[in-house]
């Protein structure tokens, strides 16, 4: 296992943002003067680990050409899904000269505010793994399972909240126990031989994955995981927008 490989960055940036309802994709979201696709670039300049990053963006979208990022960026076209976006990224890499040995690193977009300091941690943790390793946090909020059950509302009772159809409610059914879980994050780094393993066990199988890390646990390959900062929020509802701002600029002040 080679303990001194190169390392590929990639930010997967080719998604709608459909939740977050806006009239741009989110990664093109301005915030504290910047987008955030410009913010986590520069997050990952930060590193000196990496030394360009490949951006996977929609096969229509050019915007990222009139943007200036902190790291020298070339483009591969996303897919449908997000693991057919790092399927591709992974091949340009390879085509590039990537050897199975190295690691990729792969960032969200929607995650700008990532520590640069954690960003060396999980490469530093991967260099170690046979497979690789994902920046994490330990769940510390109470967790509830619920149940869905049918309600018919009243004249008198205001709508309820969560569900589409008016007359439906959920209901708590039982707390969780937290302890041994964790919120997945990124930066996740992965040696490009197993990834490629992995992902074309998932497109083989049309397996549906939330994250890389997903797809070697199909498999049962243990992914290390490292302790990430509690700042390194994902930007999915308008909501995490205003978070995002205050914790950038918190950052920034930091320096």
């Amino acid at each position: 296992m080679n303990n001194t490989p190169r390392v590929y960055a990639m930010i997967v940036a080719a998604g709608r943002g459909s939740r977050f309802g806006a009239s741009v994709p989110k990664q093109y979201l301005p915030l504290n003067g910047q987008t955030l696709l410009q913010h986590s670039v520069a997050r990952l300049a930060g590193s000196a680990y990496i030394q360009d990053c490949l951006l996977i963006i929609a096969a229509d979208d050019t915007r990222p050409q009139n943007l200036d990022f902190a790291l020298p960026v070339w483009y591969a076209l996303g897919g449908a899904e997000r693991w057919q976006s790092v399927y591709a990224g992974l091949d340009a890499i390879i085509k590039k000269g990537g050897a199975g040995d190295d690691l990729i690193l792969i960032h969200d977009a929607a995650r700008p505010a990532v520590p640069s300091r954690d960003i060396d941690h999980v490469i530093e943790a991967a260099k170690l793994e046979q497979y690789g390793a994902i920046l994490a946090t330990p769940v510390a909020d109470t967790l509830k399972q619920s149940q869905y059950q049918p309600h018919t509302q009243s004249k008198t009772e205001s709508k309820p909240i969560g569900k589409n159809n008016a007359n439906s409610h959920d209901y708590v059914e039982r707390t969780i126990d937290r302890n041994g879980l964790w919120q997945a994050q990124t930066p996740q780094v992965f040696r490009i031989d197993q990834l490629h393993r992995v992902l074309t066990h998932v497109a083989e199988h049309k397996l549906h994955i939330t994250d890389e890390a997903s797809a070697f646990e199909h498999l049962g390959l243990p992914i290390r995981l490292v302790t990430g900062s509690r700042q390194n929020i994902k930007l999915t509802y308008p909501d995490d927008a205003i978070l995002l701002s205050a914790i950038l600029m918190a950052q920034s002040s930091a320096l």
